[in-house]
């Protein structure tokens, strides 16, 4: 085996690390070519992507500024409608509780009415009972007196009948 000195360790080493770079360049300048490849393939890609999303952007910025006065004019008009809403329930809050204290009042005033009338009736009964009930109680006692004189002239001994001067249902009336 031949002696190895420095200098051939050293050229050997220099030609080692020499032809270590060309490896590694020749490997570099492969992935190189395969991500140019590569990015060629995605380029093209998102350009087929950007082409058909692109109208579809464009097409839907297209409406929404055809729509976009017409929602604000929508939504104003919502805000109208839904303050004029407001104004005219409160309206019909008012004229129902208007309605409401006017019947309650003509419901007072009808039962003041009727409580008149009631009252009324009733006076008149008792007037009419004091009217015509006592004379009438009186007219009877003086009928079942006056029977009872009859009856009594009419009986043979003088001596009233027994039961002969009751009134209806065995009373006496002059008890």
């Amino acid at each position: 085996m031949p002696k190895l000195d420095n200098q051939t360790i050293q050229f050997a080493l220099v030609v080692a690390v020499a032809a270590a770079m060309v490896i590694q360049t020749i490997v570099l300048l492969a992935a190189l070519i395969v991500l140019r490849k590569l990015a060629k393939s995605i380029r093209g890609q998102i350009a087929d992507v950007h082409d058909s999303v692109m109208p579809v952007i464009d097409d839907t910025r297209e409406l929404i500024a055809r729509v976009k006065p017409r929602i604000e004019e929508t939504t104003f008009d919502l805000a109208l409608l839904a303050r004029s809403l407001r104004d005219q329930t409160a309206d019909i809050q008012v004229a129902a509780d208007e309605i409401i204290a006017r019947a309650r009042s003509q419901a007072s005033r009808i039962d003041n009415m009727f409580t008149g009338v009631l009252d009324a009736v009733d006076r008149a009964s008792t007037f009419l009972t004091d009217t015509v009930a006592k004379p009438m109680r009186q007219l009877t006692a003086f009928l079942a007196s006056a029977r009872a004189v009859v009856e009594s002239l009419r009986s043979p001994d003088g001596v009233p009948r027994t039961g002969a001067n009751r009134g209806p249902g065995g009373i006496d009336p002059f008890d």
